[in-house]
């Protein structure tokens, strides 16, 4: 026997995420009730130049309450695809069209309680073409060598899941290919 919905209801919509309650049946017969963070699922990104720097945004997070440096990221418009999503929120938040786009894997935010799932891409020949950013969004741009992201995540300053699970996957796919030519 699997875990089974047995009810579900949605406690609260908003405009990025909803909250559901969740009724389950568990294998051993008991039930539990679980609340989940809906997500509709985002995008991340490492991008990349051509001198081999990385490029980030800081930008103010309310519920961190500071303002983070963190990679270039996005949520998934309803239906969409990751890889369009990836190609639109790099132009809007850095302002840089990718000419190559690859996937280095997705993972889960939080499991525990969300839904969201992030995929991550590396994004390389970057040029000029840039999209207005969301409004919500006042992000600035900085281009980091690995061994400056190195100094920031050593020092605390770089904290942000997304961005440390992107420079993972991203080093873990230059170990199997072998760094850009």
């Amino acid at each position: 026997m699997a875990y089974a919905v047995i009810h579900s209801e949605v406690e609260f919509q908003g405009k990025a995420f909803g909250v559901r309650r969740d009724d389950v049946l568990r294998p051993d017969g008991r039930t539990m009730r679980v609340e989940v963070v809906e997500h509709p699922g985002a995008i991340a990104l490492v991008p990349v130049d051509e001198a081999g720097r990385i490029w980030f945004v800081r930008q103010y997070r309310h519920a961190a309450g500071q303002t983070l440096i963190e990679l270039p990221a996005g949520t998934l418009n309803a239906g969409e695809d990751p890889l369009a999503c990836a190609r639109r929120e790099c132009r809007e938040e850095i302002g840089m069209a990718p000419g190559r786009l690859i996937r280095l894997g997705e993972f889960f935010m939080a499991p525990g309680y969300s839904s969201e799932l992030i995929t991550m891409f590396l994004a390389t020949e970057l040029a000029p073409d840039p999209l207005a950013p969301d409004e919500d969004e006042d992000l600035q741009v900085e281009r980091l060598t690995l061994d400056q992201a190195d100094v920031l995540i050593a020092s605390g300053e770089l904290r942000d899941s997304k961005s440390l699970a992107g420079l993972y996957l991203w080093s873990a796919y230059q170990a199997r290919t072998g760094p850009p030519a």
